[in-house]
């Protein structure tokens, strides 16, 4: 399988986000594709989408936190809380 590289991180994340993804850094946990904010419909629709994007990118494990620094630098985080107390 192809591996993606560093240098793609930009690229991949655009075409995420065209796809209709809304590609976000979690705090420092990594990322997520935002297909969740999706209706059912728009998902089965941006399913292929993003199965092309992974073929054409290839594996990307290996670069979780230089995309989810990109993905900050360009604005596209969300902050996590830390959570305070015991429940």
């Amino acid at each position: 399988m192809k591996t993606m590289q560093e240098k793609d991180i930009p690229a991949f994340v655009q075409a995420v986000a065209d796809a209709g993804c809304n590609i976000c850094a979690i705090g420092n946990l990594g990322y997520v594709f935002g297909d969740a904010d999706l209706t059912p419909a728009q998902r089965r629709a941006v399913e292929p989408q993003l199965r092309r994007i992974a073929e054409i990118y290839g594996e990307r494990d290996h670069l979780m936190d230089e995309i989810a620094v990109y993905l900050r630098s360009i604005g596209r985080h969300v902050e996590v809380e830390p959570k305070t107390g015991v429940s």
